[in-house]
């Protein structure tokens, strides 16, 4: 039986940052994974996404140049661009166990299960701790119609040693859309299969309907309203069953990829065994993340059932507030300031607080400022159709409740939207600062 202060179960960014804190304070820590060392965004997410977008962005801002001053539009070399996403993916697994042990953290590279309240059994080892942290993170969904196990993941797409000709994603959420994206932009025939009436269902929809746009300008194909029900192997191609209504439609790629979203990967813990309550969602948690039914037990990033969403700087924040907690005993209630997120395609969208519905939910009073700008300056130099924001205005405090955009590089103009919203700035006074000119920022204002 090996003993521990605290163990964690998962080495992404919400257990990485629990266990070097908890470490440096002079506990005996432990952490394991049965995935190589980094968590979902380092290796298989957003940071090796991005790598891949860098490529397509130099062709896409070249594409909409061709004619006014760029003759030739570069291709994309599928091979290098995956070897240059290698290089930041390879790096991070041994950096990390390095500084593990380095604070004297003990590495475990094993699946784990709940035996008791605070025992685990990983690998060949028992382990108890007096305080046990699920941040295991999350998985793809189970497709458990016929045929599902041929729909390969997100992890295979970012891995992909050759890019397919034809590629069909099911689902209709971001990851569906910023994969559709790539592959088209290097050349593939790319479908999209959602059951849903409305895509990235989450977002301003307003502001989604140019996305929308833009995407099926790309050439992709959208299909809407449709249940996949089938996925059938013939020869070197896949047929996908898809159900509309009372009507059955089939549809052909090369290459079938789930992205009908993740759930957390907590359901083969054996939490029942430590009388752990959970939802769908993830572990239940009070304010300070901890179990809900058992003290020894704390979660955080896509574990846990909380109110924060399921991005990286949300999970070191959850990470942060879970180590002090431990350390200190509860004193530290999780707190979520405005959390932007993006979608990564071409043209990026991004969103930020409430969305209009939201705010009318919730009764405030509101003024709403939305409008398409794709004859403002920042749009016509850099040749972008799609460019519109949606901004929601608190009338009584002339405070911004939230931001969504669709247009170039507004995965940075978000952020100051968001520091806007934390600090309750009045709408006014962004109006009378002085923003660097010309750059996207300086359309803040008259979004306001």
């Amino acid at each position: 039986m090996k003993e521990y202060d605290v163990f964690i179960i998962g080495s992404g960014m919400a257990g990485m940052t629990i266990a070097n804190k908890c470490a440096l304070k002079g506990l005996k820590v432990g952490i394991t994974d049965d995935l190589p060392y980094g968590g979902t965004c380092a290796l298989r997410g957003c940071d090796p996404k991005k790598v891949i977008i860098g490529a397509t962005e130099v062709r896409d801002f070249a594409k909409r140049l061709k004619g006014n001053g760029i003759d030739t539009i570069p291709k994309i070399n599928w091979k290098d661009i995956m070897a240059f996403k290698q290089t930041f993916v390879d790096e991070m697994p041994p950096k990390i166990e390095k500084g593990y042990k380095k604070n004297g953290i003990d590495t475990f590279h094993n699946s784990a299960k709940f035996l008791s309240e605070n025992t685990l059994e990983v690998g060949s080892y028992k382990v108890k701790a007096n305080k046990i942290v699920i941040a295991s993170g999350s998985k793809p969904r189970v497709l458990d119609f016929e045929g599902g196990h041929y729909a390969k993941s997100s992890t295979d797409f970012l891995n992909l040693e050759k890019l397919p000709k034809s590629l069909l994603f099911i689902g209709g959420g971001y990851i569906a859309f910023e994969f559709a994206h790539i592959a088209a932009r290097c050349g593939a025939e790319v479908t999209i299969v959602h059951r849903g009436e409305n895509p990235l269902e989450n977002f301003e929809q307003d502001i989604v309907k140019y996305l929308v746009s833009a995407t099926e300008e790309l050439g992709i194909k959208l299909i809407l309203n449709t249940d996949v029900t089938a996925i059938e192997k013939i020869d070197d191609q896949y047929r996908v069953e898809g159900k509309y209504a009372e009507k059955t439609e089939y549809y052909e790629a090369e290459a079938v990829f789930n992205s009908a979203g993740r759930p957390p990967a907590i359901f083969d813990l054996d939490l029942d065994k430590a009388n752990i309550t959970y939802t769908k969602k993830g572990v239940t948690v009070n304010e300070y993340l901890q179990s809900t039914s058992n003290p020894h037990i704390y979660a955080s990033g896509d574990a846990a059932d909380s109110e924060g969403l399921p991005l990286t700087p949300v999970a070191v924040l959850e990470g942060h507030t879970v180590a002090s907690n431990i350390i200190k005993g509860n004193s530290k209630e999780v707190r979520y300031p405005p959390m932007p997120t993006v979608v990564f395609t071409l043209p990026t969208m991004a969103s930020v607080g409430y969305t209009e519905s939201k705010a009318k939910e919730l009764n405030y009073n509101i003024r709403v400022n939305f409008k398409e700008v794709g004859s403002w300056f920042n749009a016509k130099r850099l040749n972008v159709k799609e460019y519109a924001f949606k901004t929601i205005i608190d009338e009584e405090t002339q405070t911004i409740l939230g931001a969504h955009l669709i247009g170039p590089h507004t995965e940075e103009t978000i952020n100051l939207f968001a520091m806007a919203i934390k600090t309750k700035m009045k709408v006014n006074e962004i109006r009378t600062m002085i923003f660097s000119y010309p750059t996207l920022a300086s359309d803040i204002p008259h979004m306001l």
